[in-house]
C-alpha cells in the first residue's frame, strides 16, 4: 500500500510540473536533423537559438523540438564532422523544419569521440557518459583486422578488459554481467564471438554507441554498473550503396538503399572462414572440423507521414565449432519493432516490441558410452512505451512504461544414444515478469544551472507453476546537477541507484558462452548499488581539446559470489553454491582528447579500488574483487600523414588481475594437497600492449568506388601477457613446484581490403 501511495504522489507531482511548464509554451519549431549524403538521422545534433542561451539536442531518432515566444529567430545547427548551418525561422505558428547537414570532407578521417556540438561535454546536464561514432571505432587498430566496438569501449576511462583478448568488460569495478548491452533497444546477453576474441557488433552496421557509466537514464535499468546503448544504421534513403571488406580470417558486406520515396533498408553480413583453411591440412580430423562464426544485421524503416514512422530491425549471429569428438554452438537473436509517433510538435513517443534470445549447445562424443550433450538459454519478450515532452527550452520531460517477460532455460542434457552410461536430465523452464514505470525532468535554472532528476520504479515477479513465488519492488532515484562557469568549463554531480534482478553464474571473470543466467528468488536478493559522482569539465583552444576529471564512489549490497569450487552446470541446487555480501569501489578518471585536425585521439587514466566482503568467503574478511586493477592507462592516436595515408596507434597499460595462489602444501601419503592464499591476495603481472595500424587509400577522393588497404599489428612488441598461471609439480623432484604462464598472443599482423561505393 505504501508503494502505491508513493507512485500516485510521484505521478501527480510530475503531472503538475508538466502542466505548469506547458503554460509557457508559445510556438514550436520541430523536425529531424539528417545527414544530407545518406539521410541517416543524426543523434545528439545541437540546435541553438542565436542570441539566447536556449537550445536542445536531437534524440535517439534525430528529432528535436524548441518552443519560443512568437517572433523571428536564427537557429544554429552543428554536429561534429558536418558543416555548421544557420537557418532563419519566422515563428508565428508551430513550424515543421527538417534540416540536412553536409559532411565536411576535411573532417571525414578524424577520430570522433563526441558526436555533438563543440562544447556539449561542458553544457549537457549529464556526466559519466562516453560516445563513440563508427568512424572513431574504425580508427582503432584491430585484432586480426576485425574492427570491434567492445575493444574501443575498453579503452575509455573507468572501463577495463576482464581478460586478454575477450569482449567482456568491467565498468568502475563492477562485473561484466552488470553491464546492460542493448542493440536497437533489445538486450544482447552474450556479446562475444570466437570464445570472446571478437564482439557480435559489425561496425559497418553501427551508427551510434553510447556508454553510460553511472548517470544512467531512468528509462533504463536492470544492471548495476553500466548501459552500452548501440544503435544500428537506418539505411541510406538517398541512393543505393555498398561497403565491405576482405580480411585474413573474415569478410563482410553491407548493402543499403531507398525502397521507394518513404522507406529505406540495410542488410549487413559477416563470416569468418577459418574452417576453409582446415581443408588444406594433412590431418583428417582437422579437415572434417567446423570453425566459424557469422552474423547478420537487417533493418527497414518507413515514413508513413511527418508524424509517424515505423522501424523493423533484427540481428542473427552464431558460432559453430566441431571436431569428431566434440562440438559446440551458441548465438543471439534479437528483433525490434518500433513506432515513432508525434502527438504534437512538443510530445514525441516511441512504442517498441522487443524479442531477444540467447542459447548454447555443447556435446562430446568420446565413445558411444560416454557421449553427452547440454543445451541451455534465455528468452526475453518486451514492450516499451516512451514519451518525451518538450514544452519550452527550459524543460524536457521523459516518462514511460516497459514490460519484460524473461524465460530461463536452465538446462537439458545427458547421455546420447541407447548405450550411454550417463542419464538424461531436464530442468523445468522458469519465468519472471518485470514491470517498470519511470519519469524524469531536465530543467534549466537560468543560463548557468541545469538540473536533471527522476525516478524509476520496478516490480519484479519470479513465477513458478503459474504462481508468484517471489515479489519485490524497487525505487531507483536518479539526479544530476550542472553548473556552467562559461562556455568552456563546468562542474557536474550525479547520484543514481540501480538494481539487478537477474544474475550470471560463472566461474570465470572473463565470461564464457556457457554461463548460466538465473533470477532473484526467496533466497537470492536483487543486487543494489548507490553511486555518487563529481566531475570537472574544461575545453581549450576553441574547444579543440576536451579535459574531464571525475571521481566516483559505489556502494553495493547483496552482491553475489560463489563458494570455492562451485558446481554451476546442471546443478538442481544452484542457490546452495551462492554466497552474498557487500562491496564498494571508488576511483578517479581523467581524460584528455582532441577531435580536430590532422592529429587527434585521447589519453585516459583511471585510478581505482574495488573490494568485497562476502559471507563465508576469505574468512569473512574484505578482499579484492576480481576487477580491482588500481591503474589503467590508454593512449589512442591517429595521424593523417597525407590525403592517402592515415596512421593509428594505441598503447594500453593496467595493473595485473587479482588471483588466488597456492602458498604451501601438505602431503597425504603419496599425494600433495595445495594450501591457498586469501581470496585474490596476489596479482598477475602488469598488462601492457602496443597496437599499430596504417590505412592506405587506393582511390581518388572524387571516385565513386572507394577502396583502401588497412595494415594492423596487434601487440607490436610481442608482450607475453599472462592469460592464466598454473602451478605444476616437478616430475623429477616432487618436492619442488613451479609456476607456468599461459599466454594467448605474441604479435599478430593482419591486412584487410575495405571498399564502398
Amino acid at each position: 500500500m505504501k508503494y502505491s501511495r508513493k507512485i500516485i504522489l510521484f505521478t501527480f507531482l510530475v503531472a503538475c510540473s508538466i502542466s505548469l511548464a506547458a503554460q509557457d509554451r508559445k510556438a514550436t519549431v520541430s523536425g529531424n536533423i539528417r545527414d544530407a549524403a545518406n539521410g541517416e538521422d543524426l543523434i545528439g545534433a545541437s540546435i541553438m537559438v542565436e542570441g539566447t542561451s536556449g537550445g536542445t539536442i536531437t534524440n535517439a531518432y534525430g528529432y528535436y523540438s524548441i518552443s519560443l515566444p512568437k517572433g523571428k529567430y536564427r537557429l544554429i545547427i552543428s554536429y561534429i564532422g558536418y558543416a555548421r548551418k544557420t537557418m532563419p525561422v519566422d515563428l508565428n505558428t508551430d513550424t515543421k523544419l527538417n534540416i540536412s547537414l553536409e559532411p565536411e570532407a576535411r573532417q571525414i578521417a578524424e577520430v570522433i569521440i563526441s558526436a555533438e556540438g563543440k562544447n556539449a561535454n561542458v553544457a549537457k546536464p549529464e556526466m559519466s557518459v562516453e560516445k563513440l561514432s563508427a568512424k572513431a571505432i574504425k580508427s582503432v587498430p584491430a585484432l586480426m583486422g576485425e574492427v570491434d566496438v567492445i575493444k574501443a569501449v575498453q579503452m575509455l576511462p573507468g572501463v577495463q578488459s576482464t581478460a586478454e583478448g575477450t569482449s567482456g568488460f568491467s565498468v568502475r569495478g563492477g562485473g561484466y554481467d552488470q553491464n546492460l548491452i542493448l542493440l536497437d533497444e533489445a538486450a544482447v546477453y552474450s556479446a562475444s564471438h570466437l570464445m570472446g576474441f571478437f564482439s557480435v557488433f559489425n561496425n559497418d552496421a553501427i551508427k551510434d554507441v553510447t556508454l553510460y557509466k553511472g548517470d544512467i537514464p531512468a528509462s533504463f535499468g536492470g544492471r548495476l554498473s553500466s548501459l552500452l546503448d548501440i544503435r544500428s544504421k537506418d539505411g541510406n534513403n538517398q541512393k543505393y550503396a555498398a561497403a565491405g571488406g576482405l580480411g585474413l580470417i573474415s569478410s563482410r558486406l553491407t548493402l543499403e538503399g531507398p525502397l521507394g520515396d518513404k522507406a529505406s533498408a540495410i542488410v549487413s553480413g559477416r563470416r569468418t572462414y577459418a574452417d576453409v583453411f582446415l581443408n588444406f591440412t594433412n590431418d583428417d580430423d582437422l579437415k572434417n572440423s567446423t570453425l566459424y562464426f557469422y552474423d547478420m544485421n537487417a533493418k527497414v524503416n518507413y515514413r508513413i507521414d511527418d508524424n509517424n514512422r515505423i522501424f523493423l530491425a533484427g540481428y542473427f549471429g552464431r558460432d559453430k565449432f566441431g571436431m569428431s569428438i566434440a562440438g559446440m554452438s551458441f548465438g543471439n537473436k534479437t528483433i525490434t519493432a518500433r513506432w515513432n509517433h508525434l502527438f504534437s510538435p512538443t510530445l514525441f513517443s516511441n512504442f517498441t516490441l522487443i524479442g531477444s534470445t540467447y542459447d548454447y549447445y555443447v556435446k562430446s562424443e568420446l565413445s558411444e558410452s560416454l557421449s553427452q550433450e547440454l543445451t541451455s538459454g534465455l528468452r526475453d519478450y518486451g514492450l516499451k512505451a516512451d514519451f518525451s515532452y518538450m514544452p519550452n527550452t527550459l524543460h524536457t520531460f521523459k516518462f514511460g512504461y516497459n514490460f519484460t517477460l524473461h524465460t530461463f532455460l536452465p538446462g537439458e542434457g545427458g547421455g546420447i544414444g541407447s548405450e550411454a552410461m550417463i542419464g538424461r536430465i531436464k530442468f523445468p523452464e522458469e519465468y519472471a515478469l518485470e514491470n517498470v514505470l519511470y519519469a524524469t525532468n531536465e530543467t534549466n535554472l537560468g543560463s548557468k544551472l541545469k538540473l536533471k532528476y527522476g525516478l524509476r520504479y520496478t516490480s519484479f515477479d519470479n513465477l513458478k507453476k503459474s504462481s508468484i513465488s517471489f515479489h519485490q519492488q524497487q525505487f531507483e532515484p536518479r539526479a544530476g546537477i550542472t553548473y556552467i562557469f562559461d562556455n568552456h568549463q563546468s562542474v557536474k554531480a550525479s547520484y543514481s541507484r540501480t538494481a539487478q534482478f537477474i544474475q550470471l553464474a560463472s566461474n570465470s571473470t572473463s565470461g564464457s558462452p556457457f554461463d548460466l543466467w538465473f533470477q532473484a528468488s526467496e533466497n537470492v536478493k536483487p543486487q543494489k548499488c548507490d553511486q555518487y559522482a563529481l566531475g570537472y569539465f574544461r575545453n581549450f583552444a576553441d574547444d579543440k581539446y576536451e579535459l574531464s576529471a571525475e571521481i566516483y564512489y559505489k556502494n553495493m549490497t547483496d552482491v553475489v559470489d560463489f563458494k570455492d569450487h562451485a558446481e554451476l552446470m546442471l546443478n538442481p541446487n544452484l542457490e546452495q553454491e551462492l554466497r552474498f555480501g557487500k562491496g564498494y569501489s571508488y576511483g578517479l578518471e581523467l581524460m584528455l582528447r582532441k577531435s580536430f585536425g590532422t592529429f587527434n585521439g585521447w589519453i585516459s587514466y583511471t585510478l581505482s579500488k574495488s573490494l568485497r566482503q562476502i559471507e563465508s568467503i576469505n574468512n569473512n574478511k574484505w578482499y579484492r574483487s576480481p576487477y580491482d586493477k588500481p591503474h589503467n592507462l590508454s593512449v589512442v592516436g591517429t595521424f593523417d600523414a597525407s590525403d592517402k595515408l592515415s596512421l593509428s596507434a594505441n598503447w594500453i597499460y593496467s595493473t595485473g588481475t587479482p588471483i588466488t595462489y597456492p602458498t604451501g602444501r601438505f602431503q597425504i601419503e603419496d599425494s600433495y594437497v595445495p594450501i591457498y592464499s586469501g581470496r585474490n591476495e596476489y596479482r598477475f603481472p602488469a598488462y601492457h600492449r602496443l597496437d599499430l595500424s596504417a590505412t592506405w587509400k587506393l582511390s581518388a577522393p572524387t571516385s565513386r568506388f572507394k577502396s583502401e588497404l588497412n595494415f594492423s599489428l596487434y601487440n607490436a612488441y610481442g608482450r607475453h601477457n599472462a592469460w592464466a598461471i598454473f602451478f605444476r609439480q616437478d616430475a623429477e623432484n616432487p618436492d619442488v613446484s613451479y609456476a607456468e604462464k599461459l599466454y594467448l598472443f605474441s604479435f599478430i599482423p593482419s591486412i584487410t581490403w575495405n571498399f564502398n561505393f
